[in-house]
């Protein structure tokens, strides 16, 4: 009889288990307690320099919306996994209710689609006088602005000005020439001339070097120039000895962003490339080098020198809903995080720069002001490499590139299985 009874009892769980199932876990939240929970997947948790000013944004922001409004931080610190899994679902039709979209031309095709939440309308009022306009206007596409142009960045060359003093340089070669000459002197003082990396999906900080050389190679107008120009094999000639003679590490074939940022961090090479996201890093892993740590432009290579590559790092994004509560709580958390001092806190605390007009303040991190007066400085800006390219040229990219620098491709030849990628 008690086994009966017990099996009963067991039935009706899961009667009324079944619901709740059936109807995901938020709705069945939203109809008990009447708040509304959006999802957020990141990659800014773990040791990116956005985790800790995030996580403090998420909890003021429940905390000021308590039984209305609740986000929850779904963390997934492998950026190349969670750019992966979201392409993986953006192409099944699905988005997340709020996510991080990558303004490149891959993810730009999903708003001919109806999966991404139009913030258009909401744009053409007050909230718009937050943002810099130009970023506004390079995330809508059609009229249509269905992401919120958010984090921004720019890639000079990062260089340890210590290891430089160290063998009698003390400023930043100016040309390519200046260049090697400098990486002779480090290399005979035992010390690698730069950080490289061949491996993660697009090969990054090589692939910003790449770009380096090709804006000093081609100018403002360089990315018009199609991958059968020759150009690009000039540019190749330059990455490959970026890679040959010690001038980098004997692991950046293969390496990823972990292996050069580390080396750089670590003191074992004397310069790297990343954006101001990285600041909050390696001020907290490596005070000594973050100390050491000056900017600069690429060295003169052919007709253009002093630029800059700059670019829409992150955009805000949300999964298209017709529920309006939902359509409102989304809307009030993406003003939230674009509200200038919530902005200026992420900034002072990461190091990341923004898309939202804000001002930093006067403790502001020394090398953040290193960034922009780069910015400021730059002859002309254009985006890199990957900003221009279809992904299949950038997933060859770093296959491309191992290739040639263990010997077994060209520049021609890596330049042509680019070609072939297309």
């Amino acid at each position: 009889m008690k086994s009966i009874v017990r099996g009963l009892a067991l039935l009706l769980i899961i009667a009324f288990a079944v619901p709740v199932f059936a109807n995901g876990g938020s709705d069945a939240a939203v109809e008990e307690t009447g708040e509304i929970v959006l999802s957020f997947p990141t990659f800014w948790v773990g040791q990116d320099s956005k985790s800790g000013p995030l996580a403090s944004l998420l909890e003021a922001f429940n905390n000021q919306h308590a039984g209305e409004i609740k986000v929850l931080l779904e963390p997934n610190p492998d950026t190349d996994g969670y750019r992966d899994k979201l392409n993986t679902q953006l192409s099944s039709g699905r988005a997340p209710d709020i996510f991080v979209f990558n303004p490149d031309p891959t993810s730009f095709q999903y708003y001919d689609s109806d999966i991404l939440f139009d913030f258009t309308d909401e744009l053409q009022g007050s909230w718009r006088d937050n943002f810099v306009e130009s970023y506004i206007l390079d995330s809508t596409k059609d009229g249509k602005t269905k992401s919120v142009p958010y984090e921004i960045g720019i890639t000079p060359i990062w260089y340890n000005s210590d290891l430089f003093a160290k063998v009698g340089v003390n400023t930043f070669p100016a040309t390519i020439e200046e260049f090697w000459a400098a990486a002779d002197k480090l290399k005979a003082a035992g010390i690698v001339p730069g950080s490289q990396m061949t491996g993660g999906s697009n090969a990054w900080t090589s692939m910003l070097w790449f770009s380096h050389i090709m804006g000093s190679l081609g100018g403002p107008d360089v990315w018009d120039k199609p991958l059968t120009d020759p150009v690009y094999v000039k540019g190749a000639e330059v990455l490959k000895k970026l890679f040959s003679d010690g001038n980098t590490t004997r692991d950046a074939v293969g390496g990823d962003a972990g292996v050069s940022g580390g080396h750089y961090m670590a003191g074992d090479t004397a310069t790297f490339i990343n954006g101001p996201w990285y600041i909050g890093r390696i001020r907290g892993d490596a005070p000594e080098v973050h100390a050491a740590t000056r900017l600069a432009a690429a060295p003169k290579i052919g007709e253009y020198s002093g630029h800059q590559i700059g670019f829409m790092l992150s955009n805000l994004a949300a999964g298209n809903t017709d529920d309006p509560r939902k359509r409102d709580a989304i809307i009030t958390f993406m003003k939230y995080m674009t509200e200038p001092d919530n902005v200026k806190m992420v900034s002072e605390s990461a190091g990341s720069l923004f898309a939202v007009k804000y001002e930093l303040g006067a403790d502001a991190d020394p090398l953040q002001r290193e960034f922009v007066r780069a910015a400021s400085e730059a002859s002309f800006v254009i985006g890199h490499f990957q900003s221009q390219v279809d992904v299949s040229v950038i997933q060859e990219f770093g296959q491309a590139l191992a290739a040639m620098a263990l010997g077994e491709a060209t520049p021609e030849e890596f330049v042509q299985m680019l070609i072939d990628a297309q």
